[in-house]
């Protein structure tokens, strides 16, 4: 069994909060780029040229892309051949306090705002420290750690949606239903998107896949020829919609659209929808 201390699991996800924060991954800045190609509304181009001096000051001057630095979304792919060696003064530490205590130590020393509130509906006292995360852990086989983070913004994760279709509703009343809730996110979520789409599972599992699709490389499509035509003709007809960046207009509505499936029941069709603004902030790394 190889043993990974606690503390390097602290230091990570300090690195990655703030790496997310602060630097826009190649790819979406590669779609932004593209689109300023294809794009044929010159207010649209103009707001893309900001959105990317944006970032770039943001990678340069070591400061946040968005004032909302988000909620902490955090990854755990967890080989069975590992242990986690918790710290001498703390021996009932577990992962989970490894990555709370990044994230309080990443917020804190990038000097990003801290957005959780301990309770959602009475008081909603801010916590001071962006914790607790929310965690999703998968255990996998070999002897690695994976840990991905995403800062999600709260703008956009508010137009998220979910919604139990009948299992014999047709593909094109999904893409018609996924469309128009990206149509309808507009302005708000700060456009243009990227689009995580989770199809299958059951209610819980649908909404987990549509979050994690938000991690794939925008290049990369389904691995299944049907889901990878849907997630084409998706793109389109979004960006079809003219709603366009920032919600003012032309032909980049969405940089992508990503789709996850999973086996459901015979009964069910579960399809949620995740969408991230275009600042799509998320870093990896693996111990």
């Amino acid at each position: 069994m190889r043993k990974i201390p606690f503390e390097k699991i602290v230091s990570t996800v300090k690195t990655l909060c703030v790496k997310s924060c602060y630097e826009l991954p190649q790819d979406v800045i590669a779609h932004l780029k593209a689109s300023t190609d294809s794009e044929t509304n010159s207010g649209a181009r103009k707001i893309i040229d900001q959105l990317l001096e944006n970032a770039d000051v943001a990678r340069g001057e070591r400061i946040p892309i968005c004032q909302d630095t988000g909620l902490t979304i955090v990854f755990l792919e967890i080989g069975k051949d590992i242990i986690v060696e918790p710290p001498a003064d703390s021996p009932d530490a577990t992962i989970i306090d490894a990555v709370n205590a990044g994230i309080v130590a990443g917020y804190e020393e990038g000097y990003l705002r801290k957005s959780v509130v301990a309770e959602p509906l009475n008081e909603r006292k801010n916590t001071n420290t962006n914790t607790p995360a929310v965690v999703h852990i998968e255990i996998v086989p070999g002897e690695e750690l994976s840990i991905s983070v995403m800062t999600k913004g709260g703008g956009c994760e508010n137009k998220s949606r979910f919604k139990m279709f009948l299992p014999t509703d047709s593909k094109e009343t999904v893409i018609d239903w996924i469309a128009d809730v990206v149509e309808q996110a507009g302005a708000n979520a700060c456009p243009p998107f990227v689009v995580g789409v989770g199809i299958g599972g059951n209610f819980e599992k649908s909404c987990l896949l549509s979050k994690k699709a938000l991690l794939r490389n925008l290049d990369s499509k389904n691995p299944q020829s049907f889901y990878a035509k849907m997630e084409k003709q998706l793109l389109e007809k979004i960006n079809a919609s003219g709603l366009g960046p920032q919600g003012l207009g032309g032909d980049t509505t969405a940089l992508a659209v990503l789709i996850e499936t999973a086996p459901c029941h015979i009964a069910s069709l579960p399809v949620a929808v995740n969408i991230e603004c275009h600042a799509h902030r998320h870093a990896s790394a693996i111990l």
